[in-house]
């Protein structure tokens, strides 16, 4: 039931990934990929999604960090699909509340409605997840970002600003395509950019957290009626 654990390794003439995931962990975490406000997410991710997790990535950051955020979220959805193995037992959808959530119109303090709104300062971020065997990512709210133009002094005064949001999700869906799930993301409102990728990981970890406990009414059973996931 507990010790859901995998080691993955990737290597291409891009990046060298070398990731350790324990999904029963307790939020620690190592990680290194050369780009630190990557970093900062991961490890936030980590914490709070309750789970341990080991990630080294040497990349191609000569060329850009693209390679780099993709091939990680690739690694990282290997390493869910591993250890999950056939996800008997487990709650499947994804859902938690912040402690705001009750002041969110719509939204049942306690529901199974899989969703996870995490605010951040003057953000607030939705993410809803199933672990279904169908890959799929929703990436919505952040289309006024995606063209914005940086000025020099952003990108080199804001690495939050360098990192933009097309980034983040190239990490999502790399995420998704190999951990094999359903992953909607949503920006509801905000404006920083720190803010906002921060918000959109911390939804995903609270939303990947509930979904990967186990539900004590159907240990053992395959959460679908279909039988396989």
């Amino acid at each position: 039931m507990f010790g859901r654990k995998a080691h993955i390794k990737r290597a291409t003439r891009e990046t060298k990934i070398d990731l350790k995931l324990n999904v029963d962990g307790a939020g620690k975490s190592k990680i290194f990929t050369g780009v630190p406000f990557f970093d900062h997410m991961l490890t936030l991710f980590a914490k709070h999604a309750v789970l341990d997790l080991n990630l080294k990535c040497r990349g191609d950051l000569e060329v850009d960090a693209h390679h780099t955020v993709e091939d990680c979220g690739i690694a990282l959805g290997q390493a869910f699909l591993q250890a999950l193995g056939n996800k008997a037992g487990i709650k499947r959808y994804g859902t938690g509340f912040s402690s705001a959530s009750a002041d969110i119109p719509g939204v049942l303090t306690g529901s199974r409605r899989g969703e996870a709104y995490v605010p951040m300062d003057e953000c607030l971020a939705r993410c809803v997840i199933d672990f279904s065997g169908r890959p799929y990512l929703v990436w919505r709210g952040l289309d006024k970002f995606a063209f914005k133009k940086l000025s020099q002094e952003e990108k080199v005064q804001d690495m939050s600003s360098a990192f933009r949001f097309g980034l983040a999700r190239e990490f999502f869906q790399g995420f998704v395509n190999e951990g094999r799930c359903n992953l909607h993301l949503e920006l509801l409102y905000g404006d920083e950019p720190h803010h906002i990728v921060e918000a959109l990981f911390k939804a995903f970890a609270k939303a990947t957290d509930f979904a990967c406990q186990h539900d004590p009414r159907i240990a053992g059973k395959i959460p679908s009626t279909k039988g396989k996931l």
